[in-house]
């Protein structure tokens, strides 16, 4: 079971650079995946990180994906609306 935890690493490290590409898509449809993307690999890092008690990599997964959430929240319809009413 280690070895296969081990082995997460990988899969999280190539979502995330596939949520990165994604993220700076023009397209919407791609950035909205790369948003979801980005969540799967904070969570596969997390699952890494506490195997192998990386704790500062867990609390930066956790920070990066409140931020990816607040990104995503900030520029919402509800959020530009309320900007072009102001």
């Amino acid at each position: 079971m280690n070895d296969l935890i081990d082995l997460v690493q990988w899969p999280a490290m190539v979502v995330s650079v596939l949520a990165a590409y994604l993220v700076a898509s023009l397209s919407k449809h791609k950035r909205n995946w790369g948003f979801w993307l980005f969540l799967l690999s904070n969570a596969l890092w997390i699952v890494w990180g506490l195997h192998t008690s990386a704790w500062a990599l867990i609390v930066l997964q956790v920070s990066l994906a409140a931020l990816n959430i607040r990104g995503v929240l900030k520029n919402g319809p509800q959020a530009r609306d309320a900007k072009e009413a102001a």
